[in-house]
């Protein structure tokens, strides 16, 4: 693990919110951690201490789904938060449009267009949760009261249950 810059375009979204001295605390990693568990296991943290950030197309339009790696969002959930006809998982395409980033490296906030965003209420479970950086080997991590806070996000209980 070393210390490293991180996505340009999230530094500069760590500049405009006053978090410069979180650039000395992202992390980069040889190995991908572009899953929730390939993540938690280059870190070495549980798998709920690592929040992804998954957009979903409502009725067309994308939101942003903040959720602990260890946990599934519930769609149904998400569509009745936001009054939604329809709510999918958004293309590649349509992530990278609308963040900047690919799939496996979206970070919480920092992206390239504004979007609504929900954070599922059990990412508040921890201290610290970790999050990515812009792309797949970078991950920075923060409280998760703060990170919700910074995402400009709703909090919501989106997470599927087990029958």
């Amino acid at each position: 693990m070393t210390t490293t810059a991180a996505h340009p375009r999230f530094a500069d979204a760590l500049h405009d919110l006053g978090l410069d001295e979180l650039h000395d605390r992202v992390r980069s990693f040889p190995e991908a951690t572009r899953t929730a568990a390939e993540a938690a296991a280059a870190i070495g943290c549980e798998l709920s201490q690592i929040c992804k950030s998954l957009i979903f197309a409502a009725d067309g339009v994308p939101v942003l789904v903040l959720m602990d790696g260890a946990s599934r969002v519930d769609v149904e959930l998400v569509r009745r938060e936001l009054g939604a006809a329809k709510v999918t998982r958004a293309a590649a395409d349509v992530v990278r449009e609308t963040t900047g980033y690919a799939i496996g490296g979206v970070p919480p906030f920092g992206h390239r267009t504004r979007t609504r965003v929900l954070a599922d209420r059990n990412l508040l479970a921890h201290d610290v949760v970790w999050a990515a950086a812009g792309n797949p080997h970078v991950v920075f991590p923060m409280a998760p009261e703060d990170l919700v806070e910074h995402a400009d996000a709703a909090l919501v209980d989106v997470r599927e249950h087990s029958a």
